[in-house]
């Protein structure tokens, strides 16, 4: 789930975001609710004059807390729409370890990378020309928005199955990020599976 509130821009609605789906979409309207639907399965909500609901903080993409789900789930119920918001509040960007590097069967640029993430290991397509096994790096998870807005989902890579990104500087929008491509290696004091960034501590 994403939330996205952006009061200056499209005035007091809080968009929840299920599943980035974008073709065959129908919307059923309850209250404050727009129920947003593709192939009659609940992809988001739209939720109007939000800040009577729900407690936001910010602009833009909103860090998701459990007082962020409490409250529209409680609003759900009270508008009669049967839906369990489940939600992963776990780290999305954090420390991996590429323990494995192959190239990819049908793709000259490309690398399939096991990379252990402390609680299970990912595969991970990579197209960037320096990753190597034995390095550190950083992983959005599924689930992710990265700073450009894109989400992080599962995909299929030229035939094979992607879990993830590694990530580039300017990929995370940090401060001087090479213009050069390539993902960024940590050095050995991080710590395989921890958060990269201090917010998701």
């Amino acid at each position: 789930m994403n939330l996205f509130y952006n009061k200056n821009g499209v005035g007091d609605v809080l968009m929840v975001t299920i599943d980035p789906a974008t073709e065959n979409l129908e919307y059923a309207y309850q209250n404050d609710i727009t129920i947003i639907k593709s192939e009659s399965n609940i992809v988001g909500f739209n939720i109007f004059n939000a800040s009577k609901y729900v407690q936001i903080e910010g602009s833009g993409n909103i860090k998701i807390q459990e007082k962020h789900i409490s409250s529209i789930q409680d609003l759900l119920e009270k508008n009669n729409i049967n839906y369990k918001l489940e939600v992963d509040l776990s780290p999305k960007f954090v420390v991996g370890y590429v323990t494995e590097k192959t190239k990819h069967p049908d793709a000259d640029k490309l690398s399939v990378c096991q990379v252990d993430v402390d609680n299970g290991t990912l595969q991970i397509v990579c197209g960037a020309p320096n990753i190597d096994q034995g390095q550190k790096v950083v992983v959005a998870k599924v689930g992710a928005v990265m700073p450009s807005g894109m989400l992080i989902k599962d995909a299929e890579l030229r035939g094979v199955p992607s879990t993830g990104m590694i990530c580039s500087m300017k990929e995370l929008d940090l401060e001087g990020a090479p213009k050069e491509k390539g993902i960024m290696v940590l050095d050995d004091s991080y710590t395989v599976g921890t958060p990269f960034f201090e917010d998701e501590r």
